[in-house]
């Protein structure tokens, strides 16, 4: 009896588990953006002329003021007024630095073209026979090149269960592992503290084999 109480509440944790977290999750994201409708004036706000609190209208609006920026700055008058924008953020000594930190940060990100936090990499850290997992962010800037006299690159490494928060080590090009997982694999690796294992597909298993030396 005792054995299978025990099997019925691990069922019942791993069942609701996922749930339980989702529901909290998705609910504080759907607060934070709520929050989004006080940057309107109290007259244009919708709980004045409903009178009750309409939940998620904060996440249509967001979804609205990012789609008008980004249609506005796709035009020539959108990329003047952000011009000019960017210009007075540039006469502020702190702000300045923060705002060309994240623009910076974003276009490296969201870019079509760049490969940050696109490719998922095997490091020995912090000694020889321990491994990490991280994302490769870049490269590394050409004075620590120099100083090493070899190529490195920039990667990410997340910590558990809050891949949000991490560190970055610069590593030798030739030092790194290139795998062939899939990011939101090794997100769900490093989220689940390694209980989640991703799953090997045929190519994946190919591909391992080509890459090994032939002996």
């Amino acid at each position: 009896m005792k054995r299978l109480f025990q099997r019925w509440l691990l069922a019942g944790v791993v069942i609701w588990l996922p749930i339980v977290t989702t529901i909290f999750a998705v609910r504080f994201l759907l607060d934070l953006l709520d929050h989004t409708v006080a940057w309107m004036p109290t007259a244009w706000q919708p709980e004045s002329w409903l009178g009750f609190q309409l939940p998620g209208l904060g996440l249509v609006f967001s979804l609205v003021v990012v789609l008008a920026t980004g249609a506005l700055a796709a035009n020539w008058l959108g990329l003047r007024l952000l011009g000019f924008g960017e210009s007075l953020v540039g006469r502020l000594p702190l702000v300045r630095s923060i705002y060309k930190s994240m623009k910076r940060v974003a276009e490296t990100v969201f870019s079509e073209k760049g490969n940050a936090f696109r490719e998922v990499l095997l490091l020995e850290y912090p000694r020889p026979g321990l491994w990490v997992i991280g994302f490769r962010t870049g490269e590394a800037p050409d004075e620590v090149d120099l100083h090493t006299g070899r190529s490195m690159a920039t990667v990410y490494i997340p910590t558990t269960p809050n891949p949000t928060s991490g560190f970055v080590v610069m590593a030798a090009e030739d030092e790194l592992i290139r795998l062939k997982m899939p990011v939101e694999d090794a997100l769900q690796l490093i989220i689940s503290m390694g209980a989640v294992r991703p799953e090997v597909t045929a190519q994946t298993v190919a591909a391992i084999d080509a890459a090994r030396p032939e002996r």
